[in-house]
């Protein structure tokens, strides 16, 4: 009879209880498709006593993470506890060292030590799987590693935080002001208390580049990812993008083209009639565009108990079947150096919001800031007096988002300018 493989759990919040969930729930289910029964052996959280709605009496307890996955009744630890730091690097660590195999649902942590992780993972025989780091439920980095390993793969993009998502498709639903839809988001926990991490992109911007890691077989590089958030939005842009036929989502977006990369996380205007512009809520949406195959969409629950949960469990279940495949789809020491690049690389039309004096030879300062610089108008649109002044949207070409920048910020030091411009990218999707 085949052994069983047995897992620690470390961390027991919302997705830590969901895996026990899980395995007990459909513990046949998993051993019929994993060929062996999956355990638990071992689990460790911070609070012994906290109600988890699931029953831990059969598992031992250990306070310290890092000396669960020492222990020789483990096969694999799954890591659920979050942080780039700390307990969470050290249990896996412990682990991937002693040759043990992980999985981790932390995105945060391969962002910032994936490299130095999986070189662990391979120097020791050992597997290191994150499907659940990154868009929760949707298996993209199963796609990416495995279904389309045939294929050169240029370019991945999507929607990778729901609850951006979220804010942004309540605003435009129901009119309210982005505080108002984000205290809403918080009340029913798809926003953090500090919701920075979120609403300004840091989360997405993890999510990217592991993304691009793994569709362009290079190191990650969570460093050299621009990343703006969506605080800056507000409803006359949304109201606004819908007038000309968008709606602005938070995108990451990667791009390769053979020399370089970028990686950017920022605001941006999509078809309202598009496969991106058409998500919504906290729904989670990435693309990939490769030689061969072309364009594949993936889409699904972005987020939660339930996704989370099952994408580390389709991990487990793929090492307890004896998949070794590498972290980031080719051995570690494989991965490519690849020069990062700026947003000017890949020139693309903007939106551009101003807040003027509604006064004669107004427009002619403005454009001729950004002639300057070399931004031609594509069309242009002023509304009526509001605050006194007038709104006026810029659409423009194909710019640079550098020339873009230096023309705002002459454009703001006007007399003219009541308010800060805010400048929305244009993306083709």
């Amino acid at each position: 009879m085949t052994e069983p493989f047995r897992i620690a759990v470390a961390g027991l919040g919302t997705v830590g209880a969901g895996v026990v969930k899980i395995v007990q729930k459909h513990g046949d289910l998993i051993a019929a498709r994993a060929g062996r029964r999956i355990e638990i052996t071992a689990v460790s959280a911070r609070n012994r006593t906290r109600d988890r709605g699931v029953d831990l009496s059969a598992y031992d307890w250990e306070d310290d993470a890092a000396a669960m996955a020492a222990r020789g009744d483990v096969d694999c630890v799954v890591e659920v506890i979050g942080g780039s730091d700390g307990p969470a690097k050290a249990a896996l660590e412990r682990a991937l060292g002693a040759g043990r195999h992980a999985v981790t649902a932390n995105k945060a942590l391969i962002a910032h030590h994936g490299q130095a992780l999986g070189a662990l993972a391979d120097a020791n025989g050992a597997a290191l799987r994150f499907e659940a780091a990154v868009a929760g439920g949707i298996p993209i980095l199963k796609a990416l590693g495995e279904g389309l390993a045939a294929n050169r793969v240029n370019r991945v993009y999507g929607v990778l935080n729901g609850t951006c998502n979220y804010i942004l498709t309540e605003m435009e639903k129901t009119h309210r002001a982005y505080e108002d839809v984000l205290a809403e988001a918080q009340k029913l926990g798809y926003a953090e208390a500090d919701p920075s991490f979120d609403v300004g992109g840091i989360d997405a911007a993890h999510k990217l580049a592991i993304l691009a890691a793994l569709a362009f077989g290079m190191e990650v590089d969570f460093a050299s990812v621009a990343v703006e958030g969506i605080e800056r939005i507000n409803l006359k842009d949304i109201e606004f993008a819908a007038d000309l036929g968008y709606r602005i989502k938070l995108l990451g977006v990667a791009d390769f083209d053979g020399e370089g990369v970028e990686q950017r996380v920022q605001p941006c205007m999509v078809p309202a009639d598009s496969t991106i512009g058409a998500l919504d809520g906290v729904t989670n949406a990435v693309v990939c565009e490769g030689d061969f195959v072309g364009k594949t969409v993936f889409e699904g629950p972005g987020a939660g108990e339930g996704p989370t949960a099952s994408a580390i469990m389709a991990d487990v279940i793929d090492i307890a079947r004896g998949a070794r495949t590498p972290a980031f789809g080719v051995p570690t020491a494989a991965l490519a150096r690849i020069a990062p690049q700026t947003e000017g690389a890949h020139p693309a039309e903007y939106y551009l919001r101003f807040h003027l004096q509604d006064a004669p030879g107004v427009l002619a300062k403005v454009t001729a800031a950004l002639g300057a610089e070399g931004v031609s108008i594509h069309r242009m649109r002023q509304y009526g007096e509001e605050n006194g002044g007038a709104p006026v949207l810029i659409v423009t070409h194909d710019a640079g988002r550098g020339a873009i920048d230096r023309a705002l910020a002459v454009i703001a030091e006007l007399e003219v300018s009541l308010a800060q411009p805010v400048a929305v990218r244009i993306e083709k999707t």
